[in-house]
């Protein structure tokens, strides 16, 4: 990594970086060493890699969209007078993505590219061979050329690389095998990282070769040498963007950017019962491309925050108003993420946010929903198993139906002998439920029935207490708990460990 490129990622305000939908980024990675922990990160998650798309342009049309929605990101920070810096590997004019970012920015803002060690360098580095002598010719191939255009290419050179293989790897071996140039030809897969691995070309097997590898056919003046042991540094990686300088135009050139449709979407996400590590990267991809936030305060506030972004907090009671603003902020023109904690969809906001959007004015607008792990798994998780058969959601709360309806569906969870998770099972002003729905329950529970209570699961004031219905004790339920009451078959396990464990057989015992 060159100085100057160390320099401008610490001095940046915002860190961009792209990455698939895993939410891993090589380049963020190599540059983590240089981040000062308190700066805005973009994450420009790809839509679409190597999988189909239901996009209607395709993946031209999917991946040029993104394109256009992360300069868009980018232009909200830089007109804030925000440093951006773009983080990519090897150079960002050889076959990098930057490249894309620079033709729809670099026309209205001053922009810097720092350059970086290309792969192909890197990996003759490591080869310990020279790439081209003297008057050589050297060609630099993509993969995902027709073979037979790679053979007569290769066939037509001194030297050559070969980038962008992973699935395209059996082509490009039938093409050096073609072009009668394989024996001369090696394998580099992750260059000048922990990751490496070198080895002739014949040798590698096509279902190990990650897309971040390379052919390469050395200059031959010096005869086929083994490959030298590792002695290259970390590879240099892409940036791209000014630090603290202002948004000015530029008379620079551009290509003229892919028109998006006028609407935004609305996409209703998951955060998962709390801890951070229970995030899907689909979820934290949805959040990072918004626009506008919306959503309860508390889980609003677990979001990290952007100046980018606009963010509306509410209170808890009004779910039909929160889906409505984000409706009419996605007609406009928004993409609009509303958070909700757990799963959307269970007892949550993918309800209200669907209902709203059933009205004739909104019928343009998308809307999405991302499952998050609902708090039903997590409370589950700590104790072992209690959901291993059927069994049954409910909630507590009679502010949307009556409580007569809850206590008739209680008895007929409990007289079908299911596991129930109790969502909602108290709160400030619903006190007696919990002790009205214990007493239906024991008409067809034994005392002994095992109950699990989870408070805050994946927060940082986690309880988990394993008791029984008949000790159960309503007095320290709250709206942070969720209860597990167990079936006729579910069992505690008491270990030596002091960790009681809870499970419900996979089979039902024959009548």
């Amino acid at each position: 990594m060159t100085l100057r490129a160390a320099r401008l990622i610490h001095d940046a305000d915002v860190i961009a970086y792209h990455s698939a939908r895993h939410g891993r980024s090589i380049a963020r990675s190599i540059a983590a060493a240089h981040l000062r922990g308190d700066q805005i990160e973009e994450a420009l998650v790809y839509p679409v890699t190597t999988e189909t798309t239901s996009h209607p342009g395709g993946y031209r049309g999917a991946i040029d969209e993104f394109y256009e929605d992360c300069a868009k990101r980018l232009a909200v920070h830089l007109d804030a007078g925000r440093g951006v810096v773009v983080l990519s590997e090897g150079d960002p004019f050889f076959y990098g993505s930057f490249i894309h970012l620079h033709r729809r920015l670099a026309d209205r803002y001053p922009t810097e590219v720092v350059p970086g060690v290309t792969s192909l360098s890197a990996g003759c580095a490591v080869l310990g061979r020279p790439l081209v002598e003297g008057n050589e010719v050297l060609t630099v191939l993509p993969g995902t050329l027709a073979p037979e255009i790679l053979t007569e290419r290769i066939a037509g050179t001194d030297t050559a690389v070969v980038l962008k293989m992973g699935r395209t790897f059996p082509g490009v071996r039938d093409a050096f095998t073609g072009a009668g140039r394989l024996a001369d030809t090696w394998y580099v897969e992750r260059a000048t990282t922990a990751g490496q691995r070198i080895a002739p070309l014949g040798e590698v097997d096509p279902a190990t070769v990650p897309y971040f590898s390379l052919a390469v056919l050395p200059s031959p003046v010096r005869g086929p040498d083994d490959p030298a042991p590792l002695r290259a540094g970390q590879a240099d990686w892409v940036l791209a963007g000014p630090a603290n300088q202002p948004a000015t135009s530029t008379s620079q050139p551009a290509t003229p950017a892919v028109a998006t449709p006028p609407a935004g979407e609305v996409v209703v996400v998951g955060l998962g019962p709390g801890a951070q590590d229970w995030l899907t990267p689909q979820a934290s991809a949805a959040l990072a491309a918004a626009d506008d936030l919306i959503g309860y305060g508390p889980y609003l506030d677990r979001v990290p925050a952007d100046p980018r972004q606009r963010r509306h907090p509410s209170g808890n009671t009004v779910e039909a108003e929160r889906a409505e603003l984000a409706l009419e902020l996605a007609a406009g023109g928004a993409n609009v993420a509303v958070v909700s904690s757990g799963d959307p969809g269970v007892f949550a906001m993918a309800t209200a946010v669907v209902e709203a959007a059933a009205q004739p004015r909104f019928a343009d607008v998308d809307v999405r929903v991302v499952p998050g792990l609902t708090a039903a798994q997590a409370v589950a998780s700590r104790v072992g198993a209690p959901l291993g058969h059927d069994f049954c959601v409910l909630s507590l709360s009679d502010r949307l139906k009556p409580w007569e309806v809850i206590e008739r569906r209680l008895r007929a969870a409990a007289a079908a002998d299911l596991v129930l998770a109790i969502y909602n099972p108290a709160s400030r002003t619903r006190r007696e439920q919990l002790e009205r729905a214990r007493a239906a329950l024991l008409e067809h529970r034994a005392p002994d029935t095992p109950v699990v209570i989870g408070r805050d699961v994946g927060g940082p004031t986690e309880t988990v207490t394993v008791t029984t219905l008949g000790a159960l004790d309503p007095v320290g339920v709250d709206m942070r708990c969720l209860l597990l009451v167990g079936s006729s078959t579910t069992r505690i396990v008491h270990r030596g460990t002091g960790r009681d464990l809870v499970f419900t057989p996979r089979r039902y015992p024959a009548p």
